[in-house]
């Protein structure tokens, strides 16, 4: 608990968060917003859901030019068919998600009054395979990938408004928050390091992307993976770099985590899926 205060005062003094007690999720989001206005003057705000290839030239190019024919087309396609694909029962995926057509994948994460926890969508997606006797989806990649392609293509260009309705809410998004920027594993290294701290500088061969965002474009399809994968994934590796144990996807841990960074997004468009190295 030492380590994670120092860590907040020591980052709040340098980027001007406001991680006082009177510090809001809205307040911390504003500050989120300006520290990286103030890093990189040139770029747009709306550019973040670009993730690295908002602040690098050379990364774009390369990027744009993928995208002409992106490698993630045909997981939208077979999503669609997953989410629309009758149960024994008759009812599918889309029965559970009346207003999918809308686009929903922007208002997650949301807070579950009843049960006092954060439901992520691919969290909501599994519960209603289980609730219609349906075999659930792993949730780093596959099938779940797929859906979220597709739930995430309907949401493009949609405003991420994730809500922090009350103080059970409000626990959980700080205890996001907390792991964000908690040290952990044998390099002793918090998520902010890289992505706060250090984004916009190499690491090897890469280019450590900004941490606002982050969450607007996910699945992504990897080079690296050749595949697509779900942002518990990325959490997951993240976690296995800096020589941690990664915690099991859709864990408390991991869910928590992802309240808090979308919440640092809102107000940016929704991007999903998207590409990355």
């Amino acid at each position: 608990m030492r380590n994670f205060t120092a860590y907040i005062v020591i980052t709040g003094i340098l980027c001007g968060f406001a991680f006082g007690a009177q510090a809001s999720p809205e307040s911390d989001r504003k500050a989120f917003v300006e520290y990286y206005k103030k890093k990189f003057p040139k770029v747009k705000k709306s550019e973040y859901v670009n993730g690295v290839y908002a602040i690098d030239a050379a990364s774009r190019a390369q990027w744009e030019s993928i995208e002409e024919f992106p490698p993630y087309e045909i997981f939208i396609d077979e999503g669609e068919t997953l989410f629309k694909k009758k149960f024994k029962n008759g009812k599918s995926l889309a029965s559970c998600f009346p207003d999918y057509k809308k686009g929903i994948a922007q208002t997650y994460p949301q807070w579950d009054s009843k049960r006092k926890m954060v439901v992520t969508l691919p969290l909501a997606i599994n519960e209603c395979l289980k609730k219609n006797g349906e075999e659930e989806f792993e949730y780093n990649k596959g099938k779940i990938a797929s859906v979220l392609a597709y739930l995430g293509f309907l949401s493009r260009g949609k405003t991420i408004s994730v809500k922090v309705p009350n103080k059970d809410a409000r626990a959980a998004y700080e205890d996001g928050k907390k792991f964000y920027y908690t040290r952990r594993g044998q390099l002793n290294m918090a998520c902010a390091h890289c992505h706060l701290d250090n984004a916009g500088k190499r690491i090897r061969a890469d280019i450590l992307s900004p941490a606002l965002g982050h969450t607007s474009h996910f699945p992504v399809y990897r080079a690296k993976w050749q595949e697509l994968g779900t942002l518990h994934r990325r959490f997951g590796g993240c976690n296995k770099q800096v020589r941690a144990k990664p915690f099991k996807p859709q864990s408390e841990e991991y869910r928590n985590l992802e309240y808090f960074l979308t919440y640092m997004s809102n107000g940016l468009k929704s991007n999903a899926p998207g590409m990355r190295k």
